[in-house]
């Protein structure tokens, strides 16, 4: 699957104005970069195989807490 291209400033405040969200026009370079370094971070996230490594939650409440030494 080919990498999407980068989000441009004036993509990111013509999407943050579609959200109901207006972005001030010094803020537009901030937020795209932003958005670009969130994707590129859960990208990479998506890569990961875990395999057979199970979900936290089904781990909660397994762990013992002893303080004793």
């Amino acid at each position: 699957m080919p990498a999407p291209e980068e989000l441009t400033p004036p993509e990111a405040a013509r999407w943050a104005a579609r959200s109901g969200l207006p972005l001030a026009a010094d803020r537009h370079d901030v937020v795209a970069a932003t958005a670009n370094h969130i994707h590129s971070v859960v990208s990479r996230l998506r890569e990961l195989d875990f395999a057979e490594t199970s979900p936290a939650a089904h781990r909660a409440g397994e762990e013992r807490h002893d303080a004793a030494v």
